[in-house]
């Protein structure tokens, strides 16, 4: 089922009209023409129970004994189809919280995540007719989905390749908005952006994770360290040989030894004055 629009009138247009069946009712009535005159009034009775207000960005859904009629989605003072029943509907953006959930991701790592998804209603039928209730419906879908797109990725790559929740937040919301839009298009409901609210791991794994990504931040700075330290020792040597100090193999490996040390160390290094020969 799709939307569609449905017959509506100006509202004062209407009530004008009621008016004058109201005037024309009571000059049978005058004229002793009760024969004319109630069914005047029956219908004029039955064209001002049709009056509706409809709110900017809302609409009512028109149904006539059980039949859908249509949709009236401008706001405004209407007139529409006598003896039908309305249900409003918001067309206004709205926001949907997630709960916190507790998910595996792709590793067998449980974690927290929970999102915030922003949605409006773009066909009204779908989302009074195709599902018992559109609202329901998003907030169940919306978390079937986090779990879902959860449980394709890790939570941190430490070796740096492919996606990860935490490192990767604007490739996971774009999947997120995708998953979610494909599930709720059955409602009637556009997604205009799903976003993650809460990204952690759980209580019982975070103090060994934290651990674990001290452990890799250390290492990874080690290599920094290392890596530099070579470089700076291989100028120095190289610069006192330019400079016309050739140092023997055993000389330039005690040297070597020394910089690595002092460069390397975590610690000051302490000075060792020498005062014999070195060998």
């Amino acid at each position: 089922m799709s939307e569609k629009k449905t017959w509506h009138v100006n509202g004062f247009i209407g009530i004008l009209f009621i008016f004058g069946l109201a005037a024309l009712a009571v000059y049978s009535f005058v004229q002793e023409r009760p024969v004319i005159g109630v069914p005047l009034i029956v219908v004029a009775v039955l064209l001002l129970s049709s009056i509706t207000v409809i709110q900017p960005n809302q609409s009512n859904v028109i149904t006539f004994f059980g039949k859908y009629m249509g949709t009236v989605r401008d706001g405004g003072f209407w007139l529409v189809t006598p003896l039908s029943s309305r249900r409003k509907v918001s067309l206004r953006v709205r926001n949907f919280n997630s709960v916190k959930l507790k998910v595996n991701d792709i590793d067998g790592n449980p974690i927290e995540i929970a999102a915030v998804v922003v949605f409006r209603v773009i066909d009204t039928a779908k989302a009074l007719f195709d599902v018992e209730n559109y609202e329901q419906f998003v907030e169940i879908q919306s978390e079937t989905a986090l779990r879902h797109v959860a449980s394709k990725y890790p939570y941190d790559n430490l070796d740096g390749g492919g996606y990860s929740l935490r490192g990767n937040t604007e490739e996971v919301a774009a999947e997120l908005a995708k998953e979610l839009q494909s599930r709720l298009s059955v409602a009637g409901v556009e997604v205009i952006e799903a976003r993650l609210t809460h990204l952690a791991y759980s209580t019982e794994i975070a103090s060994a994770m934290l651990q674990r990504q001290q452990a890799s931040a250390i290492i990874s700075a080690r290599e920094k360290i290392v890596e530099g330290a070579v470089g700076m020792v291989q100028a120095a040597i190289a610069q006192l040989e330019k400079d016309g100090l050739h140092l023997d193999e055993e000389r330039k490996a005690a040297m070597i030894n020394n910089l690595m040390v002092s460069i390397v160390s975590d610690r000051s290094a302490q000075p060792v004055v020498n005062a014999g020969s070195l060998y």
